[in-house]
């Protein structure tokens, strides 16, 4: 499944003008753009935000 930065923006409480600052400095979820310069879309999978998500999980196991 892929995401719209609206539709992962609203999932993290996030705005997509932090999503956009994120995959600016390279610290946000892995994306794919869908064309060429500063207007192309772009999208998120399922695995890579769960993925994301998962490497900052922080304290103890359960």
């Amino acid at each position: 499944m892929r995401l719209t930065p609206r539709q992962l923006a609203e999932e993290l409480g996030v705005s997509p003008q932090t999503l956009a600052n994120w995959r600016w400095a390279g610290s946000g979820p892995r994306y794919t753009k869908l064309g060429d310069g500063r207007t192309a879309r772009v999208r998120y999978r399922r695995a890579d935000v769960d993925a994301w998500l998962k490497a900052r999980e922080t304290g103890a196991a359960a």
